[in-house]
């Protein structure tokens, strides 16, 4: 068994530990429950080189993350939050070990899905869902326009579960319109864990309906009703305390509580935009997907100052054509947007098929600054009749970037 040395001035007085603690030779120093009896107590503890198995330490650090995460939220300053001390009590669900997601967007999708579509009776999900929060986040952190390019790229896929694309999509739109409105680091994974598991209570009718050439029936639109409150209670069920993400879960298709007297309204209102927005540029056996533009459009239409700065947020983040995404250019060719621009309307673009709609043997990146360059119109990605091909996007970049 691993050990780790205590950071023992982080121990409370007066308070009881929350597992054993031993010296640096394993022997005992303090069973759980025993007082930490004062300040000399912990200076003995730390001569002692005191420690705690490395498993009962990470559950101490998760049940310390949490209690930070309460105080912020309660407008606790950074200094208060540096000088608070470890709690003296730790929960079940601090011992859950994450699930380490080591590959790509295709990797996260096998991963979430096999969550959202056992729903209630799915294997080691806290575990699951934190892999893929972690390594949805590193992600984004690295490249988010390749980020964007793949899930986009993704989301006309029909071998593909559709509520799998549309939970990470959304997560990340949440993450970075989050990062343009300087929402803090301690909020932002709470808001990502509650897109990817918004609507796990529906995930395999999620699916079903889209893929259905009729309207959703009476059970499916009680379930579309119901399937929030649903989510919170499969949420509960696998063990999650946090009340936020279970706020926001239950909320995300509640009306916009415009009053702004809810501390979660923010997170809440961007949690909402990016559910509707990649609903609106998904395609359904009953439509096409709506262009990007339009459903951007969506985003800044209503008045509401906050809604509007969420929606230009929103708009700034993904941008009217979106990395993974395909439009008509001025000199006629057919191109994949490739990278978000310095203006919305300004993506970097890649040149994949002639004005005469043949396939570009060698694909051309294009700047849509120039004006015979410029993007005319999005193209639905059904519009296309061949797939295109990443390595030779990839290679256009690379002439692009050596020139």
């Amino acid at each position: 068994m691993n050990y780790v040395e205590l950071p023992c001035q982080r121990l409370e007085p007066g308070k009881p530990v929350p597992f054993n603690i031993w010296d640096g030779r394993r022997n005992l120093l303090m069973r759980k429950g025993d007082v930490v009896q004062s300040v000399q107590h912990q200076d003995m503890l730390a001569a002692h080189k005191a420690c705690v198995s490395e498993v009962d330490f990470k559950a101490w650090q998760r049940s310390y993350d949490r209690l930070v995460y309460r105080m912020f939220r309660e407008g606790a300053s950074m200094g208060e939050l540096a000088r608070s001390y470890m709690p003296s009590k730790v929960e079940d669900v601090d011992y859950v070990v994450g699930f380490d997601v080591t590959g790509g967007w295709l990797d996260l999708h096998e991963v979430l899905g096999s969550v959202l579509y056992m729903g209630a009776a799915a294997r080691s999900p806290l575990e699951r869902l934190d892999g893929v929060q972690r390594r949805a986040t590193d992600l984004v952190s690295t490249d988010p326009d390749a980020c964007l390019f793949t899930l986009f790229q993704l989301m006309p896929d029909a071998t593909l579960g559709y509520c799998a694309k549309h939970a990470l999509l959304s997560a990340v739109l949440c993450e970075l319109t989050a990062r343009k409105l300087n929402v803090p680091d301690l909020l932002r994974p709470v808001l990502v864990r509650a897109a990817l598991t918004m609507n796990i209570a529906m995930a395999r009718q999620q699916d079903a309906m889209a893929r259905q050439t009729h309207a959703p029936t009476p059970e499916q639109q009680t379930l579309i009703h119901e399937h929030a409150q649903r989510s919170v209670e499969m949420l509960r069920g696998f063990g999650v305390v946090d009340t936020d993400w279970l706020d926001l879960v239950g909320a995300h298709h509640a009306p916009d509580d415009l009053g702004g007297a809810d501390p979660n309204e923010e997170i809440k209102r961007i949690l909402r935009m990016a559910d509707q927005f990649i609903a609106k540029v998904s395609a359904r056996a009953t439509r096409a997907a709506l262009p990007t533009r339009t459903a951007v459009r969506f985003l800044v239409a209503k008045p509401a100052g906050n809604l509007l700065r969420i929606g230009s947020a929103m708009t700034a983040a993904v941008g009217f054509y979106p990395p993974g995404t395909y439009v008509a250019l001025a000199n006629g060719e057919t191109a994949v947007s490739v990278r978000r621009g310095a203006a919305a309307n300004n993506p970097l673009v890649v040149s994949i098929m002639t004005a005469t709609g043949l396939a570009l043997g060698q694909y051309v990146a294009r700047d849509t600054q120039d004006k015979a360059f410029s993007v005319l119109a999005p193209v639905s990605a059904e519009r296309l009749k061949f797939n295109i091909s990443t390595e030779k996007v990839q290679r256009a970049l690379g002439k692009t970037a050596g020139a």
